[in-house]
């Protein structure tokens, strides 16, 4: 499989973000000169590089077509664990080495995998969750990732019905089940994003309360939910605020992020009806938790 991506040098790197924010990014890496942006389809990629040529040209944009599996061989060679207060995200070939280190201490290496192995379980972290990437779905490694991670925790979590819109690799919704939510559905209208999630799920047995489904939020109602989780953008919180806080239960909670920094308080202004109890800023990226006070409709 192929994905549209932008290749974007010489110019600020937040600026670029900003600019193409409204096209749906689902990805970006970033190079020594500049950022590659992934996209999820043509259309939004091509659109994006006519959005950056007008506002900066003196950068230096082009476009091309990325294979999924050089982008995972890339990202094998690259990713490693993360940690974030109790919860490890982790590649699935760190798993392996760690299983073929323990075992040459025993004999013989059984294995070709390297046996040097980072710690994946610090003093702080005792849940451990598998993430095998793709290109454009969450592996935990985007400030975004982190901030929702991070949100999830400082949350009561255990026995909480958790919706998580826009879940990507299902990173978020496996979180919540390991914290302890009793149920955890991801949407995302991406079939490709549901097919990462549920090879995900497969790989994280210890969250079998999680299920995720296709679903395009402009063609359905959203179920209610004690925990709602969205790591969207800020224009498309922006657009969806309405349902997104007609999906939270009375006295329940919604957390936000993928929103930057100069766009918080349109966010909080779109979500006026609930009140915000956590934030917290990374990189320039923002992550948002709202307490849902009053009764709700959808």
């Amino acid at each position: 499989m192929k994905y549209p991506c932008l290749d974007v040098d010489g110019v600020d790197g937040d600026l670029v973000l900003a600019l193409v924010d409204d096209f749906a990014p689902t990805a970006v890496e970033e190079r020594p000169d500049g950022l590659s942006i992934f996209f999820s389809t043509g259309t939004s990629r091509d659109r994006a590089r006519e959005a950056v040529t007008a506002a900066l040209p003196q950068a230096a944009v082009a476009a091309r077509e990325v294979d999924d599996e050089d982008w995972a061989r890339r990202s094998q060679e690259n990713l490693t664990p993360i940690t974030v207060g109790r919860i490890t995200v982790t590649p699935p070939w760190f798993v392996a080495s760690a299983s073929a280190s323990a075992a040459s201490d025993l004999g013989p290496p059984t294995s070709n995998l390297q046996p040097q192995t980072p710690n994946l379980q610090p003093a702080t972290s005792d849940l451990r969750i598998v993430i095998l990437p793709s290109m454009g779905f969450g592996t935990g490694h985007h400030a975004t990732t982190r901030l929702c991670l991070e949100a999830l925790q400082a949350q009561p979590v255990a026995g909480a019905r958790v919706l998580d819109v826009g879940t990507g690799s299902g990173v978020l919704a496996i979180a919540a089940a390991r914290l302890g939510a009793p149920e955890a559905l991801g949407i995302d209208f991406d079939p490709d994003a549901i097919t990462n999630a549920l090879e995900n799920l497969e790989l994280n047995p210890e969250a079998p309360s999680v299920r995720f489904e296709v679903v395009d939020v402009r063609d359905a109602a959203l179920p209610r939910a004690d925990l709602v989780l969205a790591n969207l953008t800020g224009a498309v919180l922006i657009q969806n605020a309405s349902l997104l806080s007609g999906a939270v239960a009375p006295g329940g909670t919604l957390i936000v992020s993928g929103l930057q920094a100069h766009e918080r308080d349109e966010v909080v202004s779109a979500f006026g009806a609930l009140q915000p109890r956590w934030e917290k800023e990374e990189a320039g990226w923002v992550c948002i938790a709202f307490n849902q006070t009053g009764s709700s409709s959808v």
